[in-house]
């Protein structure tokens, strides 16, 4: 079984609201006006730039337990390196050459699956507690939430070594949930330019001109361990910078959405976390 598999600290006891500072977060007072105060400065946040970024969402005495955790599952991270594309598809090669849709960068990075967090591993104890998905919930706005029923995709660490790093790109989600744990030594930065396109206007003059190295509106965001990042990039260009250095950057990323069921392509997970096409669904 994959718990005998994981090595790392004894088996975690512990309840999820040891893990978050429930004084700065009251995930537990969903009807105080202290919770909708937090809510509200979160959604303003996401209007304004896209992204809320929830920092100290851990308790300071928790992230040594979150972080021996990561540090523990990071060896079982499947590797994945190439060129991708900002638009997260093949590039159409009937488009002209210098077309942000035929752009390609490179991307480098592992990603430890689901399955392979034991059932006391506190990172899973934290993504499957009702009262996060319900915080994100009503931060986003889109009415009920799900956790991913993917066996893979639902709870990722992000693990990003010396060299790898990840190209400039749109998500093809409507929002992504990250957790940061640990910083790279240098790099590693998250770097966005806020909504450079729209619904209705893809805006492909101002996306080459970031790919072709335009930093004037490109805008860093701090991924301090112990802050929750809700991040909506479909219409934010973004990327990672190159790591460098000894240190490893850490990243847990919480998976929902707005309808039950939801499991990656085979293809996803093919390339995410080198599995092939068995069955990888979940209850819950």
């Amino acid at each position: 079984m994959i718990e005998q598999l994981v090595p790392g600290p004894p088996a975690w006891t512990g309840d999820a609201s040891e893990l978050v500072d429930l004084d700065l977060y009251p995930l537990l007072e969903p009807g105080s006006p202290r919770y909708a105060q937090v809510v509200e400065a979160a959604r303003a946040d996401l209007r304004a730039k896209g992204a809320a970024e929830l920092a100290a969402f851990v308790r300071p005495d928790a992230m040594a337990l979150l972080l021996a955790d990561a540090r523990a599952l990071a060896p079982f991270a499947w590797r994945r390196s190439g060129m991708g594309s900002a638009y997260l598809a093949t590039p159409d090669p009937d488009l002209p050459e210098l077309h942000p849709r035929r752009w390609l960068g490179p991307r480098s990075l592992g990603a430890v699956a689901y399955d392979l967090f034991p059932q006391s591993s506190p990172l899973r104890v934290l993504y499957e507690w009702d009262a996060v998905m319900s915080f994100v919930e009503a931060i986003v706005g889109r009415g009920r939430l799900y956790r991913y029923a993917d066996t893979c995709g639902a709870l990722n660490l992000s693990v990003m070594i010396a060299g790898d790093e990840l190209q400039w790109h749109f998500d093809q989600t409507d929002f992504v949930v990250s957790l940061a744990l640990q910083d790279a030594e240098r790099g590693g930065d998250f770097e966005v330019v806020p909504f450079i396109r729209s619904e209705r206007d893809e805006r492909y003059g101002a996306v080459r001109d970031v790919l072709n190295s335009d930093r004037s509106a490109v805008v860093a965001l701090e991924m301090t361990p112990g802050t929750l990042l809700v991040f909506e990039g479909r219409y934010s260009l973004h990327q990672v910078s190159k790591v460098a250095g000894a240190v490893d950057r850490l990243v847990a990323l919480l998976s929902y959405d707005t309808k039950p069921g939801t499991v990656s392509s085979d293809w996803l997970r093919k390339l995410r976390y080198g599995r092939g096409p068995e069955a990888h669904s979940r209850n819950g």
